[in-house]
């Protein structure tokens, strides 16, 4: 069985700017993986090509078995993709923006209200699901961006800071609905800025500079790098590898 997501020396640059540099990863079907790093990093990018959405300009990848490449469309059928900026239509409902994301995927009437009915319920809308979508707290979007994510049940969500601006009690229990999804087999590819966050993943990838300076379970990380905590190993390495990342 392929792994869920595989790259070979996968690399982006835009003119002379290099944002992502030969990374190499792997990803296990139904894993929760971290990809962290400051600003300009190269994780958005990074999660652009493997959605489809940007080709890289070398390297190789691979998303469920699809080639990022050639691909892309297979790719984007069989993936949930939640953005940083909220890709809800603010002037609808909850409701109307799921029913119009799930006739893009193609789902039938009766199949589209039972999955909202399921996702209402699961994700515990039933109470904003009709209320306009602008006038909702940020932590409700973001809900219902994430249903819109899994309304066709991927087999990989791809999340790009989805608990950014949001009070820590909140990313905490937004964090609870993910480890749901996980416990049902979805494999999970997150990034953050929040290392409490981190320490929830399977394994994180630490980027900077367009290039990953360690990969492996958070403990084993911290660990490795004789710190106290996930935090403060992410700053040694950050520290240490400024302005000169390394493979």
């Amino acid at each position: 069985m392929a792994l869920a997501v595989e790259t070979h020396d996968l690399t982006r640059a835009f003119g002379d700017f290099i944002a992502v540099d030969r990374v190499n990863l792997t990803v296990d079907h139904g894993e929760i993986f971290g990809f962290l790093g400051p600003n300009g990093a190269g994780k958005t990018t990074m999660i652009r090509m493997l959605c489809g959405l940007l080709k890289p300009t070398s390297g190789k990848g691979t998303v469920n078995g699809f080639d990022i490449t050639t691909e892309p469309e297979r790719i984007k059928r069989t993936i949930g993709y939640m953005s940083q900026r909220f890709s809800l239509y603010a002037d609808l409902t909850g409701r109307q923006n799921l029913t119009f994301y799930g006739t893009v995927y193609g789902l039938s009437s009766k199949e589209l209200k039972a999955r909202i009915a399921e996702l209402a319920a699961q994700l515990d809308l039933a109470e904003f699901i009709d209320r306009i979508t602008g006038s909702l707290p940020v932590g409700w979007r973001q809900r219902l961006a994430l249903a819109a994510a899994i309304l066709h049940r991927p087999s990989i969500v791809f999340l790009d800071e989805p608990t950014a601006g949001v009070d820590p009690a909140y990313r905490r229990t937004f964090w609870e609905l993910l480890y749901r999804l996980a416990d049902e087999g979805t494999t999970l590819f997150v990034t953050t800025h929040y290392m409490d966050e981190a320490e929830f993943c399977r394994r994180v990838c630490i980027m900077h500079q367009g290039k990953p300076i360690a990969i492996g379970p958070p403990h084993e990380l911290v660990e490795t790098y004789g710190e106290d905590n996930l935090e403060a190993t992410f700053i040694k390495l950050i520290t240490t590898n400024q302005g000169n990342a390394t493979r």
